[in-house]
């Protein structure tokens, strides 16, 4: 379907967040089920929560819009999530496992970060300050996941070095 307008594209922008969203959350299942690091298992298993209610914030962006929330496949996500599967298979030590699903957590949450601040940068221009307002929830939270994810590089790669 031919955008042709800033609404449309910024719907479409939001139908892929929303998609990668949900595919997020079950790459984060999978991930939570291969960590070992209890640390890191509570981190992705809290996040997933916190992606669940991401989905929930972007429904209600489709609502404030008048649409239904739809998703458009997000191609970028789909890339991340297989990354991330086919490395936590081919990492046989655990540690080595954990540092690698830290690492993909890290590259998600600097690709919806990166989504969210233009969706946010689009929702300002628009004047639509409640689409602001729950965008910018969403990307303070993965701006804090990135942040913890980050943090905790360290103390993970310690244990393989």
């Amino acid at each position: 379907m031919p955008i042709n307008n800033a609404q449309e594209l910024f719907v479409h922008n939001l139908s892929e967040i929303y998609d990668a969203e949900h595919q997020f959350i079950e790459g984060q299942q999978e991930m939570a089920q291969q960590a070992s690091d209890q640390d890191l298992k509570s981190a992705i298993e809290e996040h997933i929560g916190q992606t669940e209610q991401h989905a929930r914030n972007l429904e209600g962006v489709f609502e404030q819009l008048g649409q239904q929330p739809q998703r458009a496949t997000n191609e970028v996500a789909q890339g991340l999530v297989s990354s991330a599967q086919q490395l936590m298979q081919q990492t046989q030590d655990e540690n080595l496992r954990d540092c690698a699903i830290n690492a993909a957590v890290i590259k998600v949450e600097h690709f919806e970060m990166g989504s969210y601040r233009g969706l946010v940068t689009a929702a300002q221009q628009m004047g639509q300050d409640e689409i602001v307002e729950l965008l910018q929830q969403n990307l303070q939270q993965e701006e804090q996941t990135a942040q913890t994810a980050e943090q905790s590089a360290y103390q993970l790669l310690q244990k393989v070095m």
